[in-house]
């Protein structure tokens, strides 16, 4: 069940309910909700780094995972994780889909930045004249990617 505890009926509720599950003696899992990315974010991302890719001159790939990901958010995306049976530690990278849509924001603003100081100017997500050509010229240069 979720619940929203910035209003007082859904607030109740859940004490309630955590107060039920505690006299039981239940086993049960707590978990906090982040805002969900919405899909127009999600688009407008995949728009942006494609196109950045094309004038890069590098595949949408690379540039996702080693410039959008470790070198302009690595804070976000890069992480250590250690391997529990053989205690060895290596760096793994997060994925896209575990941002909320405030972190998502913030490597978006960020790459955009960086975009800039390498001479590809990449529009806001409200730019629709200029995004709707950035789409025609990637769907026409799609193979390159």
């Amino acid at each position: 069940m979720i619940f929203d505890t910035s209003k007082d009926f859904d607030r109740q509720t859940a004490v309630a309910r955590f107060e039920k599950l505690m006299t039981a003696k239940a086993k049960f899992e707590l978990t906090e909700k982040k805002p969900i990315r919405s899909i127009p974010q999600n688009s407008y991302l995949h728009l942006i780094i494609s196109w950045f890719a094309l004038e890069y001159g590098e595949t949408l790939h690379y540039v996702k995972q080693n410039i959008f990901k470790a070198i302009v958010n690595a804070d976000l995306f890069i992480y250590q994780r250690v391997n529990t049976k053989t205690g060895i530690t290596r760096k793994d990278v997060r994925s896209t889909a575990l941002l909320d849509s405030m972190q998502m924001t913030l490597a978006i603003d960020r790459f955009r930045a960086y975009s800039v100081k390498n001479g590809i100017y990449l529009p806001e997500a409200g730019e629709i004249d200029n995004l709707n050509h950035i789409n025609t010229e990637i769907e026409k240069q799609k193979r390159y990617l």
